[in-house]
C-alpha cells in the first residue's frame, strides 16, 4: 500500500504544472525523513545508514536503520530495524555483522545483526543506558560509554543511586563547582566514562572501567559521541578525548587526547598536554602507526580553526600539522584504506564539501560540489556521503576516492517534494565592511511570478561563528518562508565560518560592528539587485546570536523593518555572563570576565538602547535553554511591554536552545508566520 501511495504521489506531482503545486509548509518539514550516518560494509557491498522519521502522535523523531545493496543497480534501500522503535548508530564489525544501539529492550543497549539471517541479538543488558560505543578492529572487544558515579564500583551501584534520587522527596542538589547545568540538563553527579566489554561475554557481564581517575566526561558533553574515542590497531590501547574538569570546566576549552591500556595497567597518558585549546577526535591509521586528530591552538576559543595533527605512534615522535596553509576548519575526519589520505568535511564559501587531504604533502582536493555534507564513510574505491542543500533534504551519494562524478543512491522524500513548489535559490556577494567580499543567499517565494513585489524575511544566523549557507535546515528553513509567500535573504556576515580564520576572528569583541555593517550593506545590495524584494514589507528574524542581533537592530536600526523576531536572543550582556554555563564563550568574545572588563560587555549591549526601540517584536524562548537562559527573553519582552510596543512572547517550556519536537516546531512556525502576516500582509 505504501509503495502504491508513493507511485500515485509521483504521478500526481509529474502531472501538475509547477505553478499548481502546493507550497512547502512546516507540516511538510516535520514529516520529512532525515538521512544521516552512512557506513560502508567491510566488503564494500552494503551501506547501512540511519533514518529519522517523525512520530507525530508521540511528538518526537524515531531513528531506524536502513540498508542499501550497492551490487544491485538502482536498488531500493530496505528497512533493517522495526518501525517505531529507536535504533541508531550503525557500525560494521570486521566479520560483516552490524552493531547498533536500540531501545527495543526498554533502555538503550547494544545489539548486533547478522545479515546472513536471524534476528538481532542483544549484546548488553545493563541497568544503565549505553550512550555510544566503538568496536575494536579484531571484533573481540567493544568500548561503551555509560553515565556512572565515580565512587561506584559497579553499574548496579550507579543505577541504584539514580533510582534513589528519582524517588527521594528531597529534591535539593548540592554543588561545589561549575557546571551546575549544561546545555539543557542539570548535573546530577554522574560522569560519562568508557568501559570495556568482551563481545563473547554474557549481556549482563560487568564491563571493565577504562577511564578510571579521569575527572571529566568521556565522550565530552553535550554533543560528543563515538568519534571521540578509538582503539589502537592491535586493540591493546584506547585513545580518547577528555577535558579534566577540576574547578575550571566552565571556562576551559582545554580538551586533550589521552591513551589508556585496555588491560587496566598504568594511568591514562596525555598525548597533547602542551596545547591549551581543543584536541578532539583521535583516529588511528589502518596500519596502526599514526594517530590523527583535530586541534585548536588557542585556549578558551571554541571557534578557532581546527588543524589536522598527526603523530607517529611507533616512533613516539612529536606531533606535526598536516596542510598548515589550508585556511579551513575540518569537521568529521577518517583515513583512507592505504593510510595516505585523510578525508574531511569543512565549511567553504557557503558550502560544506568533502575534501581529500594528503597526509605527507598536505595537498587538498575537493571531492564534492555545492551543498552541505553532513556525514560520510570511505571505502577502498569510493566514499558514500549524505548531502543536502537549500532545495533538498539529505540524500546519499557516492563518489570516487579521487573525485569524479557523484552518483545519487537514495530518494527519500522524493514524492512529497515533487508535489510541492519550492523557492528558487541564488547565492550572491557584495562589498561588506571595509569593502571586503561577503556572501549571501536569496530564496524566491514559491510559485514566484516575475514582475511582482514580495514581502521579505531577513534571516540572521546564530553561532555567530558558523554559516547559514547552502544547507537544508530543520529549524530555520528558508523554504518555509518561501512557501508562505515571502522571499528570504540571509547573509554570511563577518564572523561566519568557511571564509578563512581571519574572517571568523573579526567578530570577537565587535558583535555590533562589522556584522551589523554587513547586514546593512547586504540588505541594501539585495534590494538593489532583486527587484522582487519589497523593502517596505520586511521583517528581521534570528536566533541565538541572530536573536541578539535582532535586539541590537531594534535600538540601532529601528526604522529598517516593519517587524522583528528574536528567538533565544541575548538582551543584556552583563546578566548573560552570570547566567550562561559555558563561560569561555563570553570571556573570549568580550575579552575577559565581566567584572574585570565591564566596558567590553556594555559596548554592544542591547539593553542600553531600549529607549530607541519601536518596531513590533515577537520574542521566543525555550525553558530548557541554559546557553541563553529564558530570563533574557522575558527581559526583552518586559522592555517591549513597558515601552508600549506591540509584542508577543512565545515560551516553549520543554525546548532547549533549539526547537526539536514536531508539535512545538509547528507551533513555532505558525506563530512566526502569523506575526509576519500581521505586519507584512
Amino acid at each position: 500500500m505504501r509503495a502504491l501511495t508513493f507511485l500515485l504521489l509521483l504521478a500526481v506531482a509529474a502531472a501538475a504544472p509547477a505553478g499548481d503545486r502546493a507550497p512547502f509548509t512546516v507540516n511538510d518539514l516535520v514529516r520529512l525523513e532525515r538521512v544521516t550516518d552512512p557506513r560502508i560494509s567491510p566488503d564494500g557491498r552494503y551501506v547501512a545508514y540511519q533514518l529519522r522519521q517523525a512520530d507525530l502522535e508521540l511528538n518526537k523523531g524515531v531513528h531506524g536503520l536502513w540498508l542499501l545493496d550497492l551490487s544491485q543497480k538502482n536498488g531500493e534501500p530496505r528497512r533493517l530495524t522495526a518501525a517505531g522503535v529507536e535504533s541508531n548508530t550503525p557500525r560494521w564489525s570486521a566479520d560483516g555483522r552490524l552493531y547498533f544501539l536500540s531501545s527495543r529492550s526498554g533502555s538503550q543497549q547494544l545489539w548486533r545483526l547478522d545479515l546472513r539471517g536471524g534476528e538481532a541479538e542483544q549484546v548488553t543488558n545493563y541497568p544503565l543506558d549505553v550512550g555510544s560505543f566503538r568496536l575494536a578492529r579484531d571484533g573481540r572487544k567493544v568500548a561503551v560509554a555509560l553515565e556512572v558515579f565515580a565512587d561506584c564500583d559497579t553499574l548496579a551501584c550507579s543505577a541504584t543511586r539514580l533510582d534513589a534520587q528519582a524517588r527521594s522527596k528531597a529534591r535539593g542538589q548540592l554543588y561545589d563547582r561549575l557546571f551546575v547545568r549544561h546545555w539543557d540538563t542539570w548535573k546530577n553527579g554522574t560522569r560519562s566514562q568508557l568501559f570495556l566489554l568482551d563481545l563473547g561475554a554474557p549481556p549482563t557481564a560487568e564491563p571493565k572501567l577504562l577511564t578510571r581517575g579521569v575527572d571529566g566526561d568521556v565522550p565530552s558533553k553535550p554533543f560528543g559521541g563515538d568519534e571521540e574515542y578509538e582503539f589502537s590497531a592491535d586493540g591493546r590501547a584506547i585513545f580518547f578525548t577528555a577535558r579534566i574538569a577540576g574547578k575550571t570546566e566552565a571556562w576551559s576549552t582545554n580538551t586533550d587526547i589521552w591513551r589508556a591500556a585496555v588491560d587496566g595497567t598504568g594511568k591514562p597518558e596525555n598525548l597533547s598536554e602542551g596545547n591549551p585549546g581543543y584536541d578532539v577526535a583521535p583516529t588511528v591509521s589502518p596500519d596502526g602507526k599514526t594517530l590523527a586528530w583535530r586541534s585548536m591552538k588557542r585556549g578558551g576559543f571554541e571557534a578557532d580553526r581546527f588543524r589536522i595533527m598527526v603523530r607517529d605512534l611507533a616512533a613516539g615522535g612529536a606531533a606535526r600539522e598536516v596542510a598548515p596553509a589550508w585556511d579551513r576548519s575540518p569537521g568529521a575526519m577518517t583515513w583512507s584504506g592505504d593510510g595516505r589520505t585523510l578525508y574531511v568535511s569543512a565549511e567553504d564559501l557557503g558550502q560544506q564539501p568533502l575534501f581529500a587531504v594528503e597526509v605527507k604533502s598536505g595537498k587538498v582536493q575537493k571531492l564534492t560540489g555545492p551543498g552541505t555534507v553532513i556525514g560520510f564513510d570511505v571505502g577502498p574505491h569510493f566514499a558514500v556521503y549524505a548531502s543536502d542543500d537549500l532545495s533538498s533534504p539529505a540524500q546519499l551519494y557516492s563518489v570516487g576516492v579521487r573525485g569524479g562524478k557523484a552518483t545519487r543512491l537514495t530518494r527519500h522524500n522524493e514524492a512529497l517534494l515533487a508535489a510541492r513548489a519550492l523557492g528558487g535559490v541564488e547565492q550572491f556577494s557584495f562589498a561588506g565592511w571595509n569593502g571586503e567580499k561577503v556572501y549571501a543567499h536569496v530564496v524566491k517565494p514559491a510559485n514566484y511570478v516575475a514582475g511582482r513585489k514580495y514581502p521579505v524575511a531577513y534571516i540572521i544566523h546564530g553561532g555567530p561563528q558558523t554559516s547559514m549557507g547552502n544547507h537544508w535546515h530543520y529549524r530555520w528553513n528558508p523554504q518555509t518562508y518561501a512557501g508562505a509567500g515571502y522571499a528570504a535573504v540571509f547573509v554570511d556576515f563577518h564572523g561566519s565560518g568557511g571564509y578563512g580564520q581571519a574572517f571568523t576572528d573579526s567578530i570577537s569583541g565587535d558583535w555590533g560592528g562589522k556584522p551589523f555593517i554587513d547586514l546593512q550593506k547586504g540588505w541594501a545590495h539585495a534590494l538593489g539587485a532583486y527587484g522582487f524584494l519589497d523593502g517596505s514589507r520586511a521583517c528581521a528574524l534570528g536566533a541565538s546570536y541572530g536573536g541578539y542581533m535582532v535586539n541590537w537592530i531594534a535600538g540601532n536600526w529601528p526604522d529598517a523593518f516593519k517587524c522583528l523576531v528574536s528567538h533565544d536572543g541575548i538582551f543584556d550582556h552583563r546578566a548573560m555572563y552570570y547566567e550562561t554555563e559555558e563561560l569561555w564563550f563570553d570571556e573570549w568574545e568580550h575579552g575577559g570576565t565581566q567584572y574585570e572588563h565591564p566596558e567590553h560587555y556594555e559596548r554592544f549591549n542591547p539593553v542600553n538602547h531600549v529607549a530607541k526601540w519601536k518596531a513590533p517584536m515577537l520574542v521566543i524562548h525555550g525553558g530548557l535553554d541554559y546557553r541563553i537562559p529564558y530570563t533574557q527573553g522575558i527581559a526583552a519582552f518586559t522592555a517591549l511591554q513597558r515601552r508600549g510596543i506591540d509584542s508577543r512572547f512565545l515560551y516553549l517550556p520543554n525546548e532547549n536552545h533549539w526547537v526539536l519536537k514536531p508539535a512545538n516546531s509547528v507551533q513555532w512556525h505558525d506563530t512566526v508566520e502569523d506575526w509576519l502576516k500581521r505586519w507584512l500582509g
